[in-house]
């Protein structure tokens, strides 16, 4: 059911990923303009990232009635198939934000959504479908939602929990999103259906990043206050100059509870590129540029928080490891599950922006 009121009047939040965790849902890949080899090694990734994830928490898949076979072959018996109609496979964008009052209750909210850009840029024509996902999704839960009045995809906000939120100048003031808004009207917009106080607005995001610089590609939050920012010491490479714009972003404010934000760099892979085979596999579409040669918007940023562990793409053999390693000094607490993901990278994102954690109902001591 939709609601006709707001999140804020109704006492609701959108909680950390650190937070517990109840599910996480996926969408299972099938667009051979975007996923190469008719899906089949995307497949396969999915498939992987989603039994993995579901040793740890419940995870639920869409996928289409024609792909349900295939799926169910290669997921875990415990991961349930949810049947349902969808555009493309980032349920990150596409899936709702759910939101916690803190007595033990959730509410979703349903973003518009627009293919990242709408007729200005969108990266394919009919998304019609995935504009729908978010209420399904929140049907299938049992939980009422929102239908927020505006543009926006999951992977452009991070929360952490206690007021803060993060996202892009470079996203939410582009051009295919919400050209009708200030900046002033989407901060309010923001604290209406996220219960949130503060926007911490970085410039730019990953470069390259055909999303319009989502904020996950490029920063994590993972505790109250402290953020794992995606990191190059090589002045030559594009990222240098929008990483070190980002680290001045956030070194100059503080967050909605006054603090000085802590910030982890974390070292880029790469630069990766794509490969001859790898563009030659992806059929020819006007939006989504595939081309051999073409830098991937690669980022170790782009992981997913569930219930103390860590689901992190590893991308690069020289670099893994030490994103690894500076994962577990931040987190010593969380296991560290590295997961080979670049046939997500080659679709447009990576594990974060595959999936979308559904908090867990909990009940704020007193």
């Amino acid at each position: 059911m939709e609601r006709l009121t707001t999140p804020a009047e109704d006492g609701f939040y959108f909680p950390a990923e650190f937070a517990p965790i109840d599910q996480v849902w996926l969408a299972w890949p099938e667009r051979s303009d975007n996923w190469r080899d008719g899906a089949k090694p995307a497949q396969q990734t999915f498939a992987r990232i989603a039994n993995a994830i579901a040793s740890v928490t419940p995870v639920r898949v869409a996928v289409s009635a024609q792909q349900w076979v295939n799926a169910r072959a290669q997921l875990d018996e415990k991961v349930e198939l949810v049947e349902m109609a969808y555009n493309d496979a980032w349920m990150r964008d596409i899936g709702p934000t759910v939101l916690v009052d803190g007595k033990g209750q959730r509410r979703g909210v349903s973003w518009r959504f627009n293919a990242w850009g709408g007729e200005f840029n969108g990266l394919y024509a009919d998304w019609l479908a995935d504009d729908q996902v978010a209420a399904k999704v929140c049907q299938h839960i049992g939980i009422e939602h929102y239908q927020a009045p505006f543009v926006l995809e999951g992977g452009s906000i991070h929360s952490d929990g206690e007021g803060t939120l993060y996202t892009t100048e470079e996203c939410l003031l582009s051009p295919g999103r919400n050209p009708q808004l200030s900046k002033a009207q989407l901060e309010q917009h923001l604290a209406d259906y996220l219960g949130i106080r503060k926007v911490i607005w970085l410039p730019n995001g990953l470069y390259n990043d055909e999303t319009d610089g989502h904020v996950d590609n490029i920063l994590h939050v993972i505790a109250p206050g402290k953020v794992v920012l995606s990191w190059t010491d090589d002045p030559n490479d594009p990222q240098y100059s929008l990483s070190r714009l980002a680290e001045q972003a956030l070194k100059a404010q503080t967050d909605a509870m006054g603090r000085t934000i802590e910030i982890i760099r974390l070292p880029l892979p790469g630069p990766l590129y794509y490969s001859e085979q790898e563009a030659s596999g992806v059929d020819a579409s006007q939006g989504m540029v595939r081309d051999a040669g073409e830098r991937l918007s690669a980022s170790y940023a782009n992981f997913l928080i569930v219930n103390q562990h860590v689901f992190l793409p590893l991308l690069d053999d020289k670099v893994d490891q030490q994103a690894v390693a500076i994962l577990q000094s931040a987190l010593p607490s969380y296991t560290i599950v590295g997961i080979p993901a670049r046939e997500v990278l080659l679709g447009g994102g990576n594990i974060h922006c595959i999936s979308q954690q559904i908090p867990a109902p909990y009940v704020l001591a007193k």
